[in-house]
């Protein structure tokens, strides 16, 4: 399995509608927050996940948080 791409030691902070929504686990997209389906041949998949009521939400996009698709400041220590 391929190791993801950092695309940045901070997060994406976004206010999101309710749906369903597929984070990129590979940081290949074009925003690296959602995915654009560049995944592909890397052994990664995207992880869906769902917001229930409009929130503002802080996006990993360094891909080592251990609540992804949420930030919860693994970027410091990178």
């Amino acid at each position: 399995m391929t190791q993801p791409t950092i695309v940045a030691k901070q997060p994406s902070v976004l206010e999101l509608e309710p749906g369903t929504y597929y984070f990129c686990t590979c940081g290949n997209s074009e925003d690296g927050v959602f995915c654009n389906g560049s995944h592909q041949g890397t052994g990664l998949a995207p992880m869906q996940f769902t917001v229930e009521e409009k929130q503002k939400v802080a996006l990993c996009k360094c891909k080592h948080s251990n609540n992804l698709p949420f930030c919860d400041g693994g970027h410091s220590k990178l």
